[in-house]
């Protein structure tokens, strides 16, 4: 079902990529399709003073450029800040290393996160869903990321890496301060506000590392002296066929890496998700009344408008030329997923919402490369699950008030989205 464009052409064209303010009120659409149109890698200066970088933002250019390992490192830092070769050391985990390497510490990890396995989570994410939903239900009207969004993928952390639901919380907190921090709503240490060098050994300048760090450590002994064998890190612990296992470094940085990618990203999807459903009710309708192999198709679709992950940046190995500009040894190079995903040389009417959209080749996982998203199949199957449960219980929905976008140009998300609903 066809929605409104999310973007007026009368929208700033000019946006600065390289700010986090320029996306408080959401992506700046108009700029990503200025530059698909006009100048498909662009340059540009950041605006704190660090070195520029290019920007690639066709669909087909990010495909292609995204498998190029050899060419566009990720073994340099995958955000846009410069990093000392220190810095990268202390605070990598694997999403920043190419493979042979990447693909070592990847096979300690994929059997957890594979799809036979996330597939037996089914029926605990429905039932955890369930009591989200009844809780959240108690009112007509809250806010949809705080009851929602934020509940789900919180608590199946807490279940699948086997901690105590108590410290879920705690735990995704910490991950907003990591994840989150350019953003004063969920850290006092805002990275481009304040002095963080103190911090500069710590994931993502944070002191929220620190604390993580701490935790990871007390739980890997609490594993290995229970002997648990029930959940995703005694999976990851365990040697491979090879005899190699993670060390207690990769196990901390894995342990970061999980607790902030592994829940905001499938919290922002949901999120977007429910502001499609409450501001256009034949989506809603249509996922209603169509059977079940719908949300299949829907899930891929809402991911593809979501886009929460909006870009990761690479460094290039060598010089190389592409649509006429030359790229240079050494420098950062950033892959617009967000950008990407509205291109339309890849996708028919890109700002609507086609929800038996396919075939479907958004890029809002890395699909492409060798850093394609892990928890992928459980991000997809948690969107899924709520879906099917908010249609099943309710006849409608709307959006009552203004939303609240993530001040961030890496991670976009609502972080609060108010929504009234109408009772089955």
């Amino acid at each position: 079902m066809p929605m409104q464009s999310e973007f007026s052409h009368s929208e700033d064209a000019f946006a600065d990529l390289s700010s986090h303010d320029a996306f408080v009120n959401g992506v700046p659409h108009a700029t990503f399709a200025r530059l698909r149109n006009e100048e498909p890698l662009a340059w540009m200066d950041s605006s704190d003073g660090s070195k520029g970088f290019w920007s690639i933002t066709r669909h087909a250019d990010i495909l292609d450029y995204n498998r190029q390992f050899d060419l566009l490192s990720s073994a340099r830092g995958i955000r846009m800040e410069d990093q000392t070769e220190e810095e990268y050391l202390a605070r990598r985990t694997f999403q920043e290393t190419d493979p042979p390497q990447h693909r070592h510490t990847r096979a300690l990890v994929n059997k957890a996160f594979s799809r036979p396995v996330v597939q037996q989570y089914e029926d605990l994410i429905r039932a955890l869903a369930s009591e989200i939903l009844d809780a959240a239900f108690e009112s007509d009207e809250f806010d949809a990321v705080e009851m929602i969004a934020r509940q789900l993928p919180m608590r199946m952390l807490a279940r699948i890496i086997g901690v105590p639901d108590s410290d879920g919380d705690w735990l995704v907190a910490k991950g907003d301060e990591l994840i989150a921090n350019t953003d004063p709503n969920y850290t006092d240490f805002v990275v481009d506000k304040v002095d963080t060098s103190e911090f500069r050994l710590m994931p993502f300048r944070s002191p929220a590392g620190a604390d993580l760090f701490e935790y990871a450590k007390r739980h890997l002994e609490r594993l290995q002296d229970e002997g648990k064998t029930d959940n995703v890190l005694s999976m990851i612990l365990q040697p491979t066929k090879e005899g190699t296992s993670m060390t207690e470094i990769e196990f901390r940085n894995f342990f970061c890496l999980l607790v902030a990618a592994g829940n905001d990203t499938t919290r922002y999807s949901i999120a977007s998700s429910i502001k499609a459903l409450a501001n256009f009710p034949d989506l809603f309708k249509q996922l209603k009344d169509s059977d079940e192999s719908i949300y299949n198709t829907a899930v891929d679709e809402l991911i593809r408008w979501a886009s929460p992950t909006m870009h990761f940046r690479r460094t290039a190995t060598r010089d190389f030329d592409l649509h006429g500009r030359s790229v240079r040894e050494g420098d950062k190079v950033v892959l617009w997923f967000v950008s990407g995903n509205r291109d339309e040389d890849a996708f028919e009417n890109p700002y609507d919402i086609d929800l038996t959209r396919s075939p479907n080749r958004y890029v809002a996982f890395g699909q492409g490369g060798p850093h394609v998203c892990l928890g992928m199949w459980l991000a997809r199957l948690e969107v899924k699950v709520v879906l099917q449960e908010l249609t099943r219980r309710l006849s409608g929905l709307e959006q009552s008030g203004d939303q609240k976008y993530l001040r961030s140009n890496f991670i976009g998300g609502i972080r609060y989205l108010p929504i009234r609903i109408q009772r089955a």
